[in-house]
C-alpha cells in the first residue's frame, strides 16, 4: 500500500499540469500580496481562486488521472491486493499531491503575508476543498467506464457546487423564514460552507450575502466553527466511502 501511494504521489508531482498549477497559484498569490498594501484586499483577491479554481483543477485532474490509470488499476486488482487498499492508496496519493501543490503555491504565501486566523482558515479551506473534490472525482470516475461521461459528471458537479447551488437552492427561498433549512442546505455544499467561514473570519458583512447572514450567529462561534470542520470532514469520508463501495463491487 505504501509503495502504491509513493508511486502515485511522485508520478503526479512530476506531472506538467500539476507543476503548472503550482506555479500558477504561486505567481498569483505573490502578485496579489506584493501589489496590495492591505492584506485583507489580497485575501479577497485570492478568494475566488480558492473557491473556484482549486475545486475545478482537483476534480478534473483527478477524474482524468483515474481514467488514464485504468490499466494500472486493473494490474493492481489482478495482484493479491485488497481492493480497498488499492483505492485508498490512489485516493491518498491524489489528495496528498494536490494538497501539497496547493500548499506550496498558495498556502505558504498566505501564511507568510497573512499569518493571522484568516490566513490559517483560508489555507485550511483550500486543503479541505482539494481533498473533498478528489473524493468527488473518484466517485464520478467509478460510476461509469465512459471517460467523456465521467468527466462530464465531474464538470456538472463542480458547476453545481460553485454556481448553481446558490441560484436554485438558496436564493429561491430567501424570502421565506427557513433558517434551519438553509443551515442544512449550505452544509451540503463544501464550497459555500468554505466561503462562509472565510468571510465570517474577515467580518465583512456586505460581502457575505444571504447565506452568510443566515450563518453569522451559528458559525461565528467556536462550536459553530468546529461543526463546520466536522461537516467538511464528513464530506471527505462519506464521499470516499461511497466511491470505495462502488469500486469493490465493480466488474473491471
Amino acid at each position: 500500500m505504501t509503495r502504491i501511494i509513493k508511486y502515485v504521489f511522485t508520478d503526479i508531482l512530476r506531472n506538467k499540469i500539476v507543476l503548472g498549477y503550482t506555479a500558477f497559484l504561486l505567481l498569483i498569490s505573490l502578485s496579489v500580496f506584493t501589489l496590495e498594501d492591505n492584506t485583507s484586499k489580497g485575501i479577497l483577491s485570492l478568494l475566488n481562486i480558492i473557491l473556484i479554481i482549486v475545486p475545478l483543477v482537483s476534480i478534473i485532474f483527478s477524474t482524468t488521472y483515474i481514467y488514464n490509470s485504468a490499466e494500472f488499476i486493473e494490474l493492481l486488482v489482478s495482484q493479491p491486493l485488497k481492493r480497498k487498499h488499492i483505492w485508498s492508496s490512489l485516493f491518498t496519493g491524489l489528495a496528498g499531491s494536490l494538497s501539497c501543490s496547493f500548499f506550496i503555491g498558495a498556502g505558504l504565501p498566505i501564511l507568510f503575508f497573512a499569518p493571522a486566523a484568516i490566513g490559517l482558515i483560508m489555507t485550511a479551506m483550500g486543503l479541505l476543498l482539494s481533498i473533498i473534490f478528489v473524493a468527488i472525482a473518484m466517485l464520478a470516475a467509478v460510476m461509469t467506464r465512459d471517460k467523456a461521461k465521467g468527466i462530464g459528471i465531474s464538470i456538472f458537479l463542480w458547476l453545481y457546487f460553485s454556481l448553481l447551488f446558490d441560484v436554485f437552492i438558496l436564493f429561491q427561498f430567501q424570502d421565506y423564514p427557513l433558517e434551519k433549512f438553509m443551515i442544512i442546505a449550505s452544509a451540503c455544499n463544501p464550497i459555500d460552507l468554505s466561503r462562509i467561514l472565510i468571510l465570517l473570519k474577515m467580518d465583512i458583512s456586505a460581502l457575505m450575502g444571504f447565506t452568510g447572514a443566515v450563518f453569522r450567529d451559528f458559525f461565528g462561534t467556536q462550536p459553530g466553527l468546529a461543526i463546520a470542520f466536522l461537516v467538511l470532514g464528513l464530506w471527505v469520508m462519506v464521499t470516499f466511502w461511497l466511491s470505495l463501495r462502488k469500486f469493490n463491487r465493480k466488474d473491471l
